[in-house]
């Protein structure tokens, strides 16, 4: 017997059991649920065979050439699946609309031993979930601050003091400028981006704050959820002020150890926003190894196009904090004083 799940109770499961996702390696690749296991009933090549067999002969010869490439894998299928969970012998399982892949993987397991649960509507009725919980009313607070102000730190360190935070640019493996992506893991496509987001959004409690660093709406080629977004837009900015000697010294030690190549590269990927002499400089300054000469330059285009995007905000959401030190604690314990004011 198969035993079928609704969405918000798969996921309930999903917090103590493994869940499967039957899918072709293909579509899981693109994007899953966040810790689901690949267990793929077809290789790419077999689901575009029956894929095709459907449209030209109908269910039924689909059907038939679908067993024809599940027989021989039957037994893998429930070996793989019972190391998942050796201790309950339970599982969770799902393909992309929660029909055939995901009931026959399932019917396989139950008469193999295995307790399976599928979930209806599959992936899909996942992803409506992800997205509509993105409108979900919330407290955000954003930090704000040039690049090189450390924001990404002082996150981490609200977060060691017991705040919420949510680290989109840990979430989207890049930092958010043309240098972002230099020493990151490969960025997820943006639905991808948007199951990790949702599973880091869903244990919060939405009514207390959450830090989220300020960012454009793209970070990389990941977009931030246009529900989301505009609940940033319109939250709180705690606006980090730090000496641009400070940020220079934090980027060098960023940057400095990073491929020498990389760096050329980024920079001349923005060489029309720099400038000619501005490019020129950078490039001159990153043949010699001056990383602070390339930051310095570099910076001022940085600086000016977040102020730009600042002056958009509204002036009586924005709250300057002026910081001397490159110190994320301290500059952690003095958001919270100020956050807890508001």
């Amino acid at each position: 017997m198969v035993h079928q799940l609704s969405v918000d109770k798969f996921l309930e499961k999903a917090q103590t059991l493994p869940v499967i996702d039957v899918r072709s390696p293909g579509e899981y690749d693109r994007a899953h649920i966040a810790g689901a296991v690949n267990i793929p009933l077809f290789d790419n090549d077999e689901r575009a065979q029956v894929g095709t067999k459907y449209k030209n002969a109908g269910k039924d010869a689909a059907v038939l050439m679908g067993l024809t490439f599940v027989g021989p894998k039957l037994a893998n299928f429930v070996k793989q699946s019972k190391k998942l969970n050796a201790q309950s012998k339970e599982v969770l399982v799902h393909c992309w609309r929660g029909g055939m892949r995901s009931g026959s993987f399932a019917w396989l397991l139950d008469t193999a031993g295995l307790t399976a649960f599928t979930l209806i509507g599959g992936y899909k009725s996942y992803r409506n979930l992800v997205l509509d919980t993105f409108a979900t009313p919330l407290k955000p607070i954003i930090l704000g601050g040039k690049t090189g102000s450390g924001k990404t730190d002082i996150l981490k360190e609200l977060a060691r003091q017991g705040e919420q935070i949510i680290d989109l640019e840990g979430l989207a493996h890049h930092k958010g400028s043309t240098y972002g992506a230099i020493g990151q893991l490969p960025q997820p496509v943006t639905e991808q981006f948007e199951n990790r987001l949702f599973h880091t959004l869903q244990p919060l409690d939405t009514t207390r704050r959450i830090w989220l660093e300020d960012e454009s709406r793209n970070i990389g080629s990941c977009f931030i959820p246009m529900a989301l977004w505009q609940q940033m837009q319109a939250a709180p900015i705690a606006y980090i002020d730090l000496p641009k000697e400070k940020r220079v010294v934090r980027l060098v030690t960023e940057y400095a150890g990073i491929d020498h190549g990389l760096l050329i590269e980024a920079t001349e990927r923005i060489s029309k926003r720099l400038g000619g002499k501005v490019t020129k400089d950078a490039l001159d300054a990153l043949v010699r190894h001056d990383y602070a000469a390339v930051v310095n330059v570099t910076l001022d285009y940085y600086d000016k196009t977040y102020l730009h995007g600042l002056s958009k905000r509204n002036s009586s959401s924005i709250h300057p904090m002026e910081i001397d030190e490159d110190n994320p604690t301290q500059t952690a314990n003095r958001l919270i004083e100020w956050a807890d004011t508001l």
